[in-house]
C-alpha cells in the first residue's frame, strides 16, 4: 500500500491549481456499494460536468469519495485547450499505474475534451485507461462501465446537437454550500482559429430556461446564495419556445433577469462572454438588478487587429475598445473586467505584442488569464498558419503581459481602499481560521476578521489595505 500512496502524492502545486476532487457525503458512505473518484482539470465547465457525471452514476449505485485508494472507478475529467493541460493528465495516469497493477478491479476512465480530441488513440497510447468518454456521452456511462467490467475497452465520443443534461440535478462536489455553477449551454459556434473547443464540445445549443430557473430556485432553498451561469459563450444563449402558438425567444438578457428574480438574496454571476455577443440589453439588465454582479470576463486574446483577424475573433482592436467604453459608460468605472490574453500567436511581431500591452494600459483589467500560444492539432491555425514565434520570445512576452496585469490589478485594488463592499462569506481564509473570505460584486476576494459571522451571510466590509490579488478589511455596520 505504501507504494501506491507515495506514487499518488506527486501532484505538484501547478497541477493542484486546476484540480477538483470529488467528496463523499455521510449518507452515501453507508448506502452505496461502489466508490467513484473524480478529478477535474481545466475550466469551470469541466467541474460542472463532473457534478453531472456524479449524479448519473449515483443512480447506478456509485458514491463519490475523496480517497482514491477506496475507489473502484477512477475518472479524470480532462481539458484539451492547451498542450500543458493534456500533459498534466498523462503525467497523472503514469502515477496511477502502480495502483492499477496492485488492484486489478480498479477501472480508469478519461472523460471530457481530451477524450473527445484523441478518441481511441488514448487507449492505444495509455494502456492504463479502460474507458474513453466524450462530454456528450455521459448518460452512456453505466453501459460503458458494464463493457469494461466484461473485460472490454469502452469508447463513446459521439457529439450531440441536442444534449444539455437539463433534466439531471448535479451533485455538488467539494461544495462550500454557498456558491454553485449552473450550466446554461454547451458547445461553441465561433470557430476561433486557435481553439479546439468546437471540435471537443460540439455545436452550440442552449438549455431550457425553465430548467435553469428551477435549478437556481432549488439551490437557493438549499442555502446557496450565489450561482454562476456557465457556457463557452453565455451571451449567445438563445432558447426558442414553442409552448404557445406564438414562438417566443429567450435571450441571455432575458435569462439573467429570470434568474435574478428567483430571490434578491441570490447573487448571480456568469462566464464567459465573447466580445462580439455582449449587448447593451445585457449591460442594462446587469445595471437594473443589484443581485447581478457588476463583473464581466471579456477575453480579448490580443490587442493587435492583425492578430485578431488571424484568430478569427470577428472584431478588431477599435471595436473591442468601444465595447469596453460601453461597459464603463453603463455600469461605471468600478465594474470589474477580466481578460484572456495569448502571447506569441502565429506571426506575432513585436509591434503586435506592444499593441496588446497598450490595450491593457487602456482597459486596466482587474485580473486576467494569460498563456503562451500552444498549437492544438486540427484547428484552423494548425492547418493554415505557422507557429513561428520561438518559445523564448513567447515566454518573454508572456512575462511582460503578466507583469503588466499585476501592475493594473494592484492599481485597481488600491482604488477600493476606504470603500465599503457587500461581501458574501464563502468560508475561512486559506491562511487563518480567525479570518473569513468572500467576494464582492466585482469578483474580488476580500479577507476580514470573522467576528460572530459565518459562511452564507452577507456582510459590509470596509477595505483598509490590499495586494495585487486580495483586498483586506473589516466588517462595518
Amino acid at each position: 500500500m505504501e507504494l501506491v500512496t507515495n506514487s499518488l502524492k506527486i501532484l505538484n502545486e501547478e497541477d493542484k491549481k486546476d484540480l477538483d476532487v470529488a467528496r463523499i457525503s455521510e449518507d452515501e458512505i453507508s448506502t452505496a456499494k461502489r466508490k467513484l473518484y473524480i478529478e477535474s482539470y481545466g475550466c469551470q465547465m469541466n467541474f460542472a460536468d463532473s457534478e453531472i457525471v456524479a449524479s448519473i452514476l449515483r443512480e447506478n449505485d456509485f458514491a463519490t469519495t475523496s480517497k482514491i485508494e477506496e475507489a473502484e472507478l477512477i475518472l479524470l475529467n480532462t481539458c484539451a485547450i492547451r498542450e500543458n493541460a493534456e500533459q498534466k493528465v498523462r503525467h497523472r495516469l503514469q502515477h496511477l499505474v502502480p495502483m492499477k497493477q496492485k488492484r486489478k478491479n480498479v477501472k480508469i476512465g478519461i472523460l471530457g475534451c481530451m477524450a473527445e480530441r484523441l478518441k481511441t488513440k488514448l487507449l492505444e497510447e495509455e494502456k492504463v485507461v479502460d474507458m474513453v468518454v466524450g462530454p456528450d456521452a455521459y448518460r452512456d456511462l453505466p453501459n460503458l462501465i458494464n463493457e469494461v467490467e466484461d473485460g472490454q475497452k469502452a469508447v463513446n465520443v459521439f457529439l450531440s446537437r441536442e444534449e444539455t443534461y437539463a433534466d439531471i440535478t448535479p451533485i455538488r462536489l467539494d461544495s462550500n454550500g454557498v456558491t454553485a455553477f449552473i450550466s446554461i449551454m454547451r458547445g461553441c459556434d465561433n470557430m476561433c482559429s486557435f481553439c479546439v473547443v468546437p471540435y471537443t464540445r460540439g455545436r452550440e445549443r442552449s438549455r431550457d430556461p425553465h430548467s435553469i430557473v428551477k435549478e437556481a430556485t432549488e439551490l437557493f432553498e438549499q442555502g446557496y446564495r450565489e450561482v454562476t451561469l456557465l457556457g463557452q459563450n453565455v451571451d449567445s444563449y438563445k432558447w426558442k419556445s414553442t409552448e404557445t402558438a406564438q414562438e417566443n425567444i429567450v435571450t441571455f438578457a432575458n435569462l439573467l433577469e429570470m434568474v435574478a428574480l428567483v430571490n434578491p438574496d441570490l447573487r448571480v454571476r456568469f462566464s464567459t462572454s465573447h466580445p462580439k455577443d455582449i449587448t447593451d440589453e445585457v449591460l442594462y439588465t446587469i445595471k437594473k438588478y443589484d443581485n447581478i454582479c457588476k463583473y464581466i470576463h471579456l477575453p480579448a486574446q490580443s490587442g493587435s487587429s492583425r492578430i485578431l483577424e488571424l484568430m478569427n475573433r470577428t472584431y478588431d482592436r477599435e471595436w473591442y475598445i468601444g465595447k469596453i467604453d460601453r461597459i464603463r459608460e453603463i455600469l461605471g468605472e468600478e465594474c470589474g473586467i477580466s481578460q484572456d490574453m495569448i502571447a506569441g500567436f502565429c506571426t506575432e511581431t513585436e509591434e503586435d505584442h506592444q499593441d496588446t500591452l497598450s490595450l491593457m494600459d487602456y482597459v486596466k483589467y482587474d485580473y486576467g488569464y494569460m498563456f503562451a500560444y500552444s498549437e492544438r492539432p486540427n484547428t484552423p491555425a494548425a492547418k493554415k498558419l505557422q507557429d513561428d514565434v520561438p518559445n523564448e520570445i513567447k515566454n518573454r512576452r508572456l512575462a511582460e503581459i503578466i507583469a503588466k496585469q499585476r501592475e493594473h490589478s494592484l492599481e485597481r485594488n488600491q482604488m477600493s481602499i476606504g470603500k465599503v463592499y457587500k461581501v458574501l462569506i464563502e468560508g475561512f481564509s486559506k491562511r487563518s481560521n480567525e479570518h473569513l473570505s468572500g467576494r464582492n460584486d466585482q469578483n474580488k476576494m476580500i479577507i476580514f476578521p470573522k467576528g460572530n459571522h459565518q459562511k452564507g451571510e452577507y456582510v459590509n466590509v470596509m477595505i483598509t489595505e490590499c495586494s495585487s490579488a486580495t483586498l483586506i478589511g473589516h466588517i462595518v455596520e
